[in-house]
């Protein structure tokens, strides 16, 4: 794990946009698509908005949710409509969403054809990740219902998950999914979090799951 420390949250986004372009770019030259992997909740927003401005060849990349809130799109905790209000529009309007939800049925009964969908995109090409207080990422929870079996070697591609500190259903890339993307980075910011992040070096993945994929990341902090 590497940390890179930024003055402000400003500068902290902005690099990381460029980063994050230079990466996909760089994987579109070398590949005939890209599979970018995102967060959802507030704090990528402002990445989101300078990465759907950049002059990619967005028909070639395919964008997924790390997790997803199990809400219909019309709900303010939907991630999928994030995603649709602040990166996938202006020049990054031509990627493909990969869904990680299907209104009208339980979470459970959706995974078979959801992880369907990750056909032919598998590995990430470019992950990015946030993390929780409690040392969440994506929705891999501690103490969630499925989460020994999101961080096992064979797990599926998707789960779903349940967890007090979730709120609604969730559901989640598992972490060997996760772990085999080819560059992964891992967005914070404040002391709270810095100090869960250096907890978490020492605890295990069933206590702190941000911990199954700090290995080969890339973490960028800011205040």
């Amino acid at each position: 794990m590497n940390i890179v420390e930024y003055p402000d949250r400003d500068m902290m986004m902005l690099d990381l946009a460029d980063k994050l372009t230079g990466e996909l770019a760089d994987c579109l030259r070398r590949h005939d698509s890209a599979t970018f992997c995102v967060p959802g909740g507030s704090t990528p927003g402002p990445i989101f908005d300078v990465l759907s401005e950049q002059a990619l060849d967005w028909d070639r990349v395919a964008v997924v949710l790390n997790d997803e809130r199990w809400v219909d799109e019309d709900s303010p905790r939907s991630n999928t409509a994030m995603l649709r209000k602040r990166l996938l529009v202006s020049k990054a309007s031509d990627a493909t969403l990969i869904p990680l939800f299907k209104p009208g049925v339980a979470a459970e009964d959706a995974m078979e054809e959801l992880g369907a969908g990750l056909d032919g995109h598998l590995p990430i090409s470019v992950l990015l990740l946030g993390m929780g207080a409690d040392m969440h990422t994506a929705s891999l929870f501690p103490g969630a219902d499925n989460l020994e079996a999101a961080l096992a070697a064979d797990a599926p591609r998707l789960m779903p998950m349940r967890a007090d500190g979730a709120g609604e259903p969730r559901i989640t890339l598992t972490a060997p999914i996760l772990n085999g993307a080819m560059s992964k980075h891992i967005l914070i910011t404040g002391a709270e979090k810095r100090e869960a992040l250096e907890r978490a070096r020492h605890l295990s993945p069933q206590e702190a799951p941000v911990s199954a994929v700090l290995q080969g990341a890339t973490v960028h902090w800011a205040e």
